[in-house]
């Protein structure tokens, strides 16, 4: 092939880059269908379940408590909050958890 020949095909040809630069532009932007859900919602506990459910949580951890292996920090702060520590056994007086939870939770 002769050199102007040569020119004339590569000016026919667009770059790799040009082409994904112009499908990129020429997509349109869908947007996916909001899914709606057509599974109703259960309560499967009702408010008296639900405070059945807590009263036996504080029985547990009033009786029974919890063990914090190998953490003597966390010990102290609770025996400090005013739990009954023996050992590495912690056990809470009802309602202490609750107002752990409601002190830390985000407002």
């Amino acid at each position: 092939m002769d050199e102007q020949s040569v020119q004339v095909s590569r000016s026919r040809r667009s770059s790799g880059r040009e082409a994904k630069r112009a499908a990129r532009t020429a997509r349109s932007h869908s947007t996916v269908p909001y899914i709606t859900r057509k599974i109703p919602y259960f309560e499967l506990l009702d408010a008296e379940g639900l405070e059945l459910l807590e009263r036996n949580a504080d029985t547990i951890l009033e009786e029974i408590g919890i063990d914090f292996r190998d953490d003597p920090e966390t010990l102290t702060i609770l025996r400090d909050a005013g739990a009954d520590v023996q050992g590495e056994r912690v056990r809470f007086p009802r309602g202490m958890c609750r107002t752990i939870v409601q002190r830390s939770a985000p407002r």
